[in-house]
């Protein structure tokens, strides 16, 4: 679902809401601390913080877990985080700051502030560079380690006789090299180094008072880490990233594309007072800032269906309902602001592969129910009116349901991949009558798919019926016979 988002919908100065009664607000807090002790369980999440920011105030922060587990210290509202791509917010707003003092355009070409540029990034601009169109060659060689060995000079040197990746505009594709770029624009312009201008222009406004530029090689007090998940002889366990994944290696100089460290608190201090007009000063400038860009084919590109959008440093989720600007970090922490609701919600995690901005919709499912993924929030419009169809009708005449709908209008569209991933929603909210009316339907609807009859296996399996998943496994192997995961179900049941 494409959404051009102008500024008749970025209502993000002065929206009211009804005010939640302070019970209210005690059983939403309540809720959410289940969800989220559920949620780390789950995904093995050692610490985790969150800060959700409505009418002007932080009406929820909270600390869960274990910051360092080499010395089992407990996390704390003061816990420090890496917010890692995040920074790439703050250098949007930077850039939108200088903007608003007349001292660029985001329309204004790279060369024009950066000398020596190879004749092909001539006509590059900064916009094209913050959204990451520019198809400029990436600073990050083959092991995800900085050129140039810390070494900024080099480091340009060995990316600037590089080819283009592609033609300017003509795709997304996120890259580091325009932000280096940026930092040294920020600079000259700013009259300062970026880090300064960013601390003094945006950290001390809003009041980040534990907020800091570093990386493994700064003594940083209260730093939760960086973990991940990895697995040896069968055992998952977590350890400390290894150098160049999680030992975070920032040289000053990329430090615009990741090198923020902060806390839940003082993130969401940083949206009221972009909000409340202290950071930017016109409505536009933030408008601008969030708006994702169009390619040269009209469309918009992001990195998944969620976050589908990029704009000047900021990921948007760009959707009819609830859109949202949403900053995403090193698949360990995330914040959205919801462009037509009075709500941001920051969660930050010292877990690589977390991947917070996963669940923050159902976060602000608890301030505004309709966003539930059990209500149906999530699936596409022809989805969510087949839903509606079958709460009336009954889900065991799923079938005969959509082929009803798809009489009365024939453009409905149900994909495969939807009722698939529909179905496995529905198993996980203990709905497994509802899951397996919807694998049959996809079964029914997509007849030579291997992955529908794979699904609907699992499913029957799981509710013991042990004779019809063997049916559908071999009917999936039969379609696909490199269906490991059928060829194993098949043996198994058929030696029970």
């Amino acid at each position: 679902m494409n959404l051009k988002t102008t500024a008749s919908t970025l209502l993000i100065f002065g929206l009211l809401i009804p005010a939640f009664s302070i019970a209210q607000q005690l059983t939403t807090s309540d809720s959410i601390d289940v969800f989220l002790k559920n949620k780390m369980q789950q995904r093995h999440i050692p610490a985790l913080q969150i800060a959700v920011v409505r009418q002007g105030k932080i009406i929820k922060n909270a600390s869960y877990g274990i910051a360092n587990l080499e010395n089992t210290i407990t996390a704390t509202d003061e816990s420090i985080f890496s917010i890692n791509s995040i920074t790439k917010a703050f250098v949007g707003v930077a850039v939108m700051q200088l903007a608003e003092e007349g001292k660029l355009k985001i329309t204004d070409p790279v060369s024009l502030y950066v000398d020596s540029l190879p004749v092909t990034w001539q006509k590059i601009t900064l916009q094209q560079v913050l959204t990451h169109t520019s198809g400029l060659p990436d600073i990050l060689d083959a092991d995800e380690q900085v050129m140039g060995h810390g070494d900024e000079n080099q480091a340009l040197q060995q990316v600037k006789v590089l080819p283009l990746e592609f033609n300017t505009g003509d795709k997304f594709s996120y890259n580091q090299t325009g932000y280096v770029l940026l930092g040294k624009v920020i600079t000259k312009l700013a009259g300062m180094h970026f880090t300064k201008f960013i601390e003094d222009r945006q950290f001390k406004i809003a009041g980040m008072k534990l907020t800091r530029f570093g990386d493994s090689y700064d003594v940083i007090p209260n730093y939760a880490g960086a973990y991940t998940m990895t697995k040896q002889v069968g055992d998952q366990f977590i350890r400390n990233k290894t150098p160049g994944v999680g030992y975070m290696q920032f040289p000053v100089f990329f430090r615009t594309a990741a090198g923020i460290l902060s806390t839940a608190t003082d993130m969401g201090n940083w949206i009221i007072a972009l909000k409340e007009g202290k950071l930017l000063k016109q409505k536009t400038s933030i408008e601008t800032m969030w708006t994702p860009a169009i390619l040269n084919n009209g469309k918009i590109g992001g990195f998944n269906k969620l976050t589908n959008g990029y704009a000047l440093g900021w990921p948007t989720v760009t959707r009819e309902q609830h859109p949202a600007a949403g900053p995403v970090g090193g698949g360990r922490s995330a914040l959205f602001v919801y462009l037509k609701d009075d709500l941001s919600i920051v969660i930050l995690t010292n877990l690589m592969g977390s991947n917070p901005d996963q669940f923050i919709d159902e976060i602000a499912g608890y301030y505004i129910p309709e966003m539930h993924e059990a209500n149906g929030f999530g699936l596409s419009a022809d989805a969510q009116k087949l839903r509606l169809a079958l709460l009336k009708q009954g889900f065991n005449n799923a079938a005969l349901v959509a082929s009803n709908l798809k009489k009365k209008n024939p453009q409905l569209n149900l994909t495969e991949n939807e009722l698939n991933g529909w179905g496995y929603q529905l198993l996980n909210q203990k709905k497994a009558d509802q899951a397996l009316s919807i694998f049959k339907l996809n079964v029914t609807l997509y007849p030579k798919s291997a992955n529908a009859y794979d699904s609907l296996g699992e499913i029957l399996e799981l509710t013991g019926n042990k004779i019809d998943a063997l049916s559908s496994y071999k009917k999936s192997l039969a379609l696909n016979p490199e269906n490991k995961n059928a060829l194993d179900r098949i043996k198994a049941l058929s030696n029970e």
